[in-house]
């Protein structure tokens, strides 16, 4: 007999950043309107399946978008703190096109190391 385990994993819903600061590993940022109800839509989508267990990032938008899921299987959510992302030398800087950090020329060598991840998400 052959046992399977599927593995869901998801990234949070839209997070309200209305200053479009790559906010990162920072405090204080919720899921939007849209994102709460992607996180619903999301624990919608997995009514039907068999979750057992429920783990987030301590960052609130995951915990915020892990909350439905729970719920509605009545599961507690565990938070792993090893769960989070990576560093980021722009973290908590306005990165929007126009005025952001990246338009910059003094953080233009930031970006030309690809071998030396200064920003994004590493999994």
């Amino acid at each position: 007999m052959t046992v399977r385990t599927t593995v869901h994993v998801m990234r949070h819903g839209e997070v309200h950043n209305p200053e479009k600061v790559l906010y990162g590993r920072l405090p204080g940022y919720h899921l939007s309107e849209r994102g709460q109800a992607q996180a619903r839509a999301a624990a919608d989508w997995l009514a039907e399946r068999d979750v057992i267990y429920v783990v987030a990032s301590p960052l609130e938008r995951a915990q915020e978008t892990a909350a439905p899921i729970a719920e509605r299987h009545g599961l507690p959510i565990a938070t792993d703190e090893e769960l989070i992302e990576s560093w980021n030398m722009f973290e908590g800087e306005r990165v929007a096109p126009g005025d952001g950090a990246l338009r910059d020329p003094r953080n233009w060598p930031r970006l030309r190391n690809p071998a030396k991840p200064s920003w994004g998400r590493a999994l």
